[in-house]
């Protein structure tokens, strides 16, 4: 089964805006350094032909009204806009393209910078004031945009290749969530209150959530003969994935069969992700754990969650989006020591093996606790190394019909842990802050993270485009 998320090739339309009485040679130069920069990041440009308007530019309604009707004809294609502004440009004719073309598309803006030592009328630019004039008409058209983190900065700096960077993460976000297809296995866990959500809410904003219950799955699990060929396949990539030392062989077949009923439901919903009943019915009644699989899933691009927390995949899938590599859904979990500043992050054992770098299938021990050890193989063990943290979680607000979110950044240390399942050490500035944000607001004890430095543009993505608030921890 292949992922459907679009990570890689973007594309994006291009508005290069102009003003006739300002150098001709500026538009072209600035053709040739987008065209470098696209190039060099393999981003496919979508724009007019300097032989279909003056020097590839727009800046009159017919050269605005050329361009819409490219952008219209590859709107599937097209995962962005940026607006170059190598001159004061046209404030009209930009917003005009992006209100005829139809694009809801996020929109980045950028401008040149002036030469102190040319601003005589051979190279003037004043992109530093046409920028603003071209805002003003974005948001007179109610059309959303990004800004540069400085207001004029030159297309091949390095300053821009950082905002292209986090703009071409928030069109993947912004993108992937509308029509994003959710799947919800089995009931909520009684004792679970934490994981309720609105599926009407999460409808509304373009998410929608297949349900099926679980008693489904075990019937046709059932029904698989031992040397299926599917299941031996499943077996096979569950024994390539991660050793089991210790596990029964009969515990790993249960395992295959309950991944081959679960992908095949997948595929005939055009799910992206999924939240799973993982206990305690999958333990009483097909005696293993799901979390292997739902790793397998996770490091595959199609996230799952535990306990059906169905917002929880859902910021899963937004931030795997964000950071260009797998999510995992983790508990803010204990103190480290006297510490404000770390905590332990930790689940069961259902973390993406690109956080597991020893790891290997085994049980469950707090579950066994009541369920019997022998019925909770399938758990996974490892521990997350250093490196990058972003956190983040998504979130309905029932009472309030919205949706709401936080994002932040912080490290994953190599301080000593001593424990069991998926786990790793977790630094955060301000971490007693954070978690008393996390109380107040009645958000869930599920986070999300990914080993990037993403929260910018998710905050981007969730506010300014889909309408979320959203808090940015240490902003």
């Amino acid at each position: 089964m292949k992922a459907r998320l679009k990570l890689n090739a973007p594309t994006l339309g291009v508005i290069i805006g102009n003003r006739d009485f300002f150098p001709d040679q500026l538009v072209t130069e600035a053709r040739a350094d987008i065209e470098q920069l696209f190039g060099e990041l393999g981003v496919t440009p979508v724009w007019v032909s300097p032989e279909e308007t003056k020097l590839g530019g727009v800046e009159t309604h017919a050269e605005a009204r050329r361009c819409a009707e490219l952008f219209r004809s590859r709107r599937d294609e097209i995962d962005g806009v940026l607006v170059v502004l190598p001159n004061f440009g046209d404030e009209k004719g930009v917003a005009d393209v992006l209100k005829m073309s139809g694009l809801d598309a996020p929109v980045l803006v950028q401008a040149y910078p002036d030469d102190l030592n040319q601003l005589g009328v051979s190279r003037r630019r004043d992109g530093f004031c046409g920028k603003i004039s071209v805002c003003n008409n974005l948001v007179q058209a109610g059309i959303k945009f990004t800004l540069t983190e400085r207001h004029v900065v030159a297309p091949l700096s390095d300053a821009f290749r950082a905002d292209l960077d986090q703009f071409l993460r928030v069109c993947r976000v912004v993108n992937g969530l509308r029509g994003v297809r959710l799947g919800a296995v089995g009931a909520r866990p009684g004792a679970f209150n934490t994981v309720r959500y609105s599926e009407k809410l999460l409808e509304r904003h373009g998410v929608s959530v297949t349900t099926v219950d679980l008693s489904e799955f075990i019937a046709q699990v059932g029904k698989h003969a031992d040397d299926d060929p599917a299941i031996l396949a499943k077996l096979a990539a569950i024994h390539g994935y991660a050793p089991a030392p210790g596990v029964p062989p009969e515990k790993l077949l249960q395992m295959a069969k309950l991944g081959v009923v679960l992908e095949a439901w997948m595929q005939e919903n055009a799910l992206d992700a999924t939240a799973i009943q993982c206990w305690t019915s999958v333990q009483q009644n097909l005696g293993c754990n799901v979390c292997t699989l739902m790793s397998m899933m996770s490091e595959g691009f199609m996230p799952s969650a535990c306990e059906v927390d169905v917002t929880g995949v859902l910021t899963m899938y937004a931030m795997q989006l964000a950071a260009g590599s797998p999510a995992a859904i983790v508990d803010w979990n204990n103190n480290y020591g006297d510490d404000p500043d770390k905590c332990t992050l930790f689940h069961c054992g259902n973390w993406a093996k690109s956080f597991l770098p020893d790891i290997k299938i085994a049980n469950a021990p707090i579950l066994g606790s009541t369920l019997g050890v022998e019925n909770t193989y399938g758990a996974l063990e490892g521990r997350t190394p250093a490196g990058p943290l972003t956190y983040g979680r998504i979130t309905t607000a029932d009472a309030e019909g919205r949706i709401r979110a936080y994002v932040g950044e912080g490290e994953l240390t190599a301080d000593e842990l001593n424990t069991f399942g998926t786990r790793a050490v977790a630094h955060v500035s301000q971490l007693q802050k954070l978690l008393q944000y996390v109380c107040r607001e009645g958000f869930e004890h599920h986070v999300v993270m990914t080993g990037s430095t993403s929260a910018a543009a998710l905050k981007e993505a969730f506010e300014n485009y889909l309408g979320w608030e959203t808090y940015q921890h240490g902003e």
